[in-house]
């Protein structure tokens, strides 16, 4: 009885590690071609051939492209707590954390590319702006009903870099140096979040 017990549950934790490495799979595809492809373009067939699974595996998983989508793209920007911060060095704590981020996480240039264009991606960065980034905005903004448009001003900034950085690959804003994007970004946000109204 007790050996029984023990082959089920060995069994049960084996089949669990396939389907967590399945559903991994599933992501690290699907992201590669929501990067490549774009949100119309990528479809559960060609995720699933990238994948090497059968396509109801996707479905089973996670029902519909937008599923999917939703799951591959989560992102923590894992901002840093500026209330510690002197107020002076907001801008380029931010600048310089996003650069980091950016560079680091293909998932981001993924989602941009896909919100520039579809209505679930514009959601989940709107969704990422709303949770993540105004929290950060309301720690150093001197007038709380301020927050939102001071908030949608930086990201101007940081988006507008990523954009061009990221996905056009302007080549002079590619060949920039990284302290050098940081010298010159840093003000312009740290003016949109900390200084007093025009």
């Amino acid at each position: 009885m007790n050996g029984s017990n023990s082959r089920s549950t060995g069994s049960d934790s084996g089949a669990r590690r396939r389907s967590d490495a399945t559903r991994e799979a599933i992501l690290t595809a699907a992201r590669e071609r929501f990067a490549a492809d774009g949100y119309e373009r990528a479809t559960i067939r060609a995720i699933a051939k990238d994948a090497n699974i059968d396509p109801s595996m996707v479905m089973r998983y996670y029902g519909n492209k937008e599923g999917l989508f939703a799951a591959a793209v989560s992102v923590d920007l894992r901002l840093p707590d500026v209330a510690g911060l002197p107020r002076q060095d907001v801008g380029r704590a931010l600048v310089a954390h996003f650069l980091d981020t950016w560079e680091e996480n293909e998932v981001l240039t993924a989602l941009l590319r896909v919100g520039a264009t579809n209505q679930a991606g514009a959601e989940r960065m709107q969704g990422i702006f709303r949770d993540q980034v105004l929290p950060v905005a309301r720690q150093v903004c001197p007038d709380p009903e301020q927050v939102p448009a001071r908030a949608a001003l930086g990201a101007t900034q940081l988006l507008g870099l990523a954009l061009t950085r990221y996905v056009l690959r302007i080549p002079p804003v590619v060949a920039l140096p990284r302290e050098e994007i940081v010298a010159w970004l840093a003000p312009t946000l740290q003016r949109y979040l900390t200084a007093p109204s025009p």
